[in-house]
């Protein structure tokens, strides 16, 4: 059964969860692909993208037997149920059998390596990780000197693990990483540190030596929330969520038959591990992990059009930017019927891009939604049905997603009526278990009709056929090019400047990277500072690269609300505008009319008075994120 339609998810429906018969854990769910298709392609790793016909290749006997290796590995070296393994690793072979392995050992918990090293510290002391498993010493590469440089500030850290490039290299880099693992080793003292592939190897890759039966409730994955900047929020979640996420989405995609499925997103993140990894290997399906950067491997988005022809690919996920940077490189050159349908989400996609994306590559996007906090993916436009550009998609069959009016105090007052904005909750199997610090869950529950939903903390509607709509965000990241950036980082820097009085860091409208951080100051009275800089004072003191705002403006008041409040709105508000009028100054256009106003149904709608400049205009905003209601 294809799903078109939310009536085919509820069709889905009718037979009880339970009659499924779900595996109870992500390694009996790798366990029964591997004894269904033993001899089947299950993952390919690219190490070069500019010489991607040389791979290394196993098939799902092969790749379950590395994944009980690691587990017996990481067992003999204490880890146990509930005890913590956290990994910094680039997208290899090793980081899947860490995952994965680690899972079914403990609980594993995956870290950002673009975090400052004294947040990942934090990181690893907030979760009581025991041991660490980390890229070896590689040049140009910061892994190891991060993790390094604070573990004599981490006397919980038992065990060190690193996973050497050797295998993937030429044999004069090999003997030159040797010669630089030596040297590491001899500098360290005190944490023991030991190869994974020599741990693997000793051991059997038949069973597991714990002899553990995993239950669906039990911990497997800690995950960061909440923001590349910061000290993000610490989700536990369960096998059984990530083992219901993942045959929900395949029920929901519905693949005509074995696929091949391109994986560049990092597997620090869900999408990563479970749309381009677990998914797929419950599925059958054989993965391209394609280079150890991803899609932040220059070579990878030059190459990939010919990767998809030479290896048949059917199907990947991106942000954004990924499909923008994709359109740079001319798809007509190359056979890409095999290309089926790509996931886009991580942030919303400007609807010329779509358009553009679909008109020259004849590949189906299907925009979708999710967090962490729910396994993965929440709901998706049916890749069989009406895509409805802009949209989210329906939920998945047997995860429940409303849009809900809540009280003053948080509290559930009603469902939202047809397309009216509320708060976006859902419910169902793929919900974790709460975040660690119990402070984080306050106010992230709403309690319905006897349930227990998560409060999202976006705001949406949902329209007559089931589909959602995103209208705004109140979490207020800003999110660029998929990765989520706190403001109150960049606000709390800035604040701390001798001129400044009040800050306020908000996302503008970027035709790349979907937003970037952009800054507004209020001053103390009678002092001055010029946006330069403030600028530069920022980028000196926020350590995160990617949060450092573009620009920083001075406003004789900022706007607030009624309680004296910073209103944010009225800021983005601003800055929509002005980006608009940027563009119509760029293009030679006389001034044009434009107003940005905050609509019941639609969130931030931007009106523009364009006359018979429409058809100029409107291309360029297309590229951007942007409600816009043309008008004469």
């Amino acid at each position: 059964m294809t799903v078109q339609t939310l009536a085919d998810i509820t069709a889905l429906e009718r037979v009880p969860l339970a009659d499924r018969h779900l595996a109870p854990s992500t390694y009996e769910a790798l366990r029964r692909t591997a004894e269904s298709v033993p001899e089947a392609p299950a993952l390919s790793f690219v190490p070069h993208a500019s010489d991607f016909k040389y791979i290394f290749d196993w098939n799902y006997a092969q790749l379950f037997a590395e994944i009980t290796r690691a587990a017996n590995a990481f067992h003999d070296l204490g880890i146990v149920p509930g005890e913590v393994l956290a990994f910094l690793l680039p997208n290899l072979p090793e980081t899947h059998f860490t995952i994965w392995g680690g899972e079914a050992a403990g609980i594993v918990m995956a870290i950002n390596p673009l975090l400052e090293a004294k947040q990942i510290a934090s990181l690893l002391q907030s979760a009581n990780a025991s041991v660490v498993v980390t890229l070896a010493p590689t040049p140009g590469s910061d892994f190891w000197p991060n993790l390094a440089a604070q573990l004599d500030d981490l006397p919980g850290i038992r065990h060190v693990v690193w996973v050497s490039m050797e295998p993937y290299v030429s044999e004069q880099e090999r003997a030159a990483l040797s010669v630089m693992a030596r040297r590491e080793r001899e500098l360290q003292s005190g944490v023991p540190i030991h190869d994974l592939r020599v741990l693997m190897d000793a051991q059997p890759g038949t069973h597991l030596k714990s002899g553990r039966r995993i239950r669906p409730e039990e911990h497997s994955s800690y995950f960061c929330t909440g923001g590349t900047t910061g000290l993000p929020k610490i989700a536990a979640r369960t096998h059984g969520s990530e083992v219901f996420n993942t045959w929900a989405m395949a029920a929901h995609l519905q693949p005509r038959s074995s696929q091949v499925i391109f994986c560049g997103l990092p597997l620090f993140h869900v999408n990563g591990q479970l749309v381009t990894g677990l998914m797929p290997w419950t599925q059958g399906d054989h993965v391209i992990l394609g280079t150890a950067q991803g899609y932040r491997d220059p070579e990878v988005i030059p190459n990939f059009w010919e990767m998809v022809e030479h290896f048949g690919i059917n199907f990947f996920s991106g942000v954004p930017t990924v499909y923008s940077a994709l359109l740079r490189c001319d798809p007509s050159t190359r056979e890409l019927s095999s290309l089926r349908y790509a996931l886009c989400g991580a942030a919303p996609m400007p609807v010329e891009l779509f358009r553009e994306f679909e008109r020259r590559t004849g590949v189906r996007i299907l925009e979708g939604y999710g967090l962490t906090e729910g396994a993965c993916v929440s709901s998706v436009n049916p890749p069989y049905g009406e895509r409805r550009v802009g949209s989210i998609g329906i939920r998945l069959a047997y995860q429940d997603m409303r849009a809900v009016i809540l009280g003053p105090t948080g509290e559930y007052e009603r469902d939202a009526h047809t397309d009216e904005v509320g708060v976006i909750a859902i419910c169902g199997p793929n919900l974790f278990a709460g975040y660690l610090d119990e402070s984080h869950n306050q106010g992230l529950w709403i309690e319905i009709e006897g349930q227990r939903w998560l409060n999202t903390g976006d705001l949406g509607r949902q329209d007559a056929e089931g589909y959602f709509w995103l209208t705004g965000r109140k979490k207020e990241l800003i999110i660029r090019g998929g990765h989520n950036i706190d403001p109150k980082q960049i606000e709390e820097v800035l604040q701390a400047h001798p001129a400044v009085a009040l800050a306020a860091a908000i996302g503008s409208p970027d035709a790349y990277s979907g937003e970037i951080p952009v800054a507004y100051v209020q001053l103390k009275p009678g002092l001055s500072c010029s946006g330069e800089e403030l600028l530069a004072f920022a980028s000196e003191n926020i350590s995160e690269r990617a949060a450092v705002p573009k620009r920083v403006e001075v406003l004789n008041e900022l706007p607030l609300t009624a309680v004296g409040k910073i209103f944010k709105p009225g800021l983005q508000q601003r800055e929509v505008v002005c980006v608009v009028k940027r563009e119509v100054a760029n293009l030679g256009l006389p001034d044009i009319p434009v107003e940005a106003v905050q609509d019941n149904k639609r969130g931030l709608l931007v009106n523009i008075r364009a006359g018979t400049y429409q058809q100029t205009l409107a291309p360029v905003l297309g590229r951007y994120s942007l409600q816009i209601q043309w008008s004469e």
